[in-house]
């Protein structure tokens, strides 16, 4: 629960794949220019309680507002909604038949009508925000993968997101090419965008987030700040899953 002004609000959120309880009870809020490293094993709901955030996964019960706006609202417009979070995926999802330009401007002129003056303005901008500036025309195939998902924040910032979220943004990334990525990352948690990242990247949550949420079994076990949570969890759970990760080779 943060005090404050929260932009992420999750009451009593529940979420089933048929007969699988995936999220149990969920209250979970994320204040406005709070950014929150969500971590824990495979299948504990990392994901699904993201993709909920902005109503990818519908949940079966409870209420999730977004900037003060209630999206399990049947009446709420979703789409407008949605316009207001970024979202990057582990996949980069870009059109493998369009510039990198054109990736970051389909968007504008699409859903927000830009003129493709204005919508190639904000896009160029966006890109140079990510390092990438001198790529505008190059295509998917011929970047690389960091450079492919640096493509995919530019394009999500180019909407003027309210609220970012990643979904293990560097999981489909060469090791070597993480860092950039988690570099783009930073600089945007420096400039006070609220972010939600589901990650395994413990030390980019040391370094970053200002809180950090455990998850396991679809529910929230524990979280606290980076320096809590990290450094001393009080639950075991927590313990054992830091250590594992942590510490590779113990068993």
């Amino acid at each position: 629960m943060i005090a404050g002004d929260a932009l992420v609000e999750l009451r009593a959120l529940n979420k089933y794949f048929g007969s699988n309880h995936v999220l149990r009870d969920i209250d979970f809020s994320v204040a406005r220019g709070e950014v929150v490293c969500v971590i824990g094993p495979s299948g504990s709901g990392k994901s699904t309680l993201l993709r909920c955030v902005n109503l990818l996964e519908t949940p079966q019960s409870g209420t999730v507002r977004v900037n003060g706006e209630e999206l399990t609202d049947p009446d709420c417009d979703i789409d407008a909604a949605r316009r207001h979070i970024g979202m990057v995926f582990q996949q980069f999802n870009l059109f493998a038949h369009r510039s990198v330009l054109d990736n970051c401007m389909l968007a504008l002129t699409t859903v927000l009508d830009k003129q493709r003056d204005e919508a190639e303005r904000i896009a160029r901008a966006n890109l140079e925000r990510v390092g990438l500036d001198d790529k505008i025309a190059a295509y998917p195939a011929h970047l690389s993968g960091g450079q492919q998902q640096r493509v995919a924040i530019a394009r999500a910032l180019s909407m003027d997101p309210a609220l970012m979220l990643f979904d293990e943004p560097t999981s489909a990334l060469d090791p070597e090419l993480v860092g950039e990525v988690l570099s783009v990352m930073r600089r945007l948690a420096d400039e006070g965008m609220t972010m939600i990242v589901v990650t395994h990247e413990i030390g980019f949550a040391r370094e970053v987030a200002d809180r950090v949420v455990f998850m396991d079994a679809g529910g929230i076990v524990e979280q606290g700040s980076p320096a809590t949570l990290l450094t001393d969890p009080q639950e075991p759970r927590t313990r054992d899953f830091l250590k594992r990760v942590l510490d590779p080779g113990s068993r």
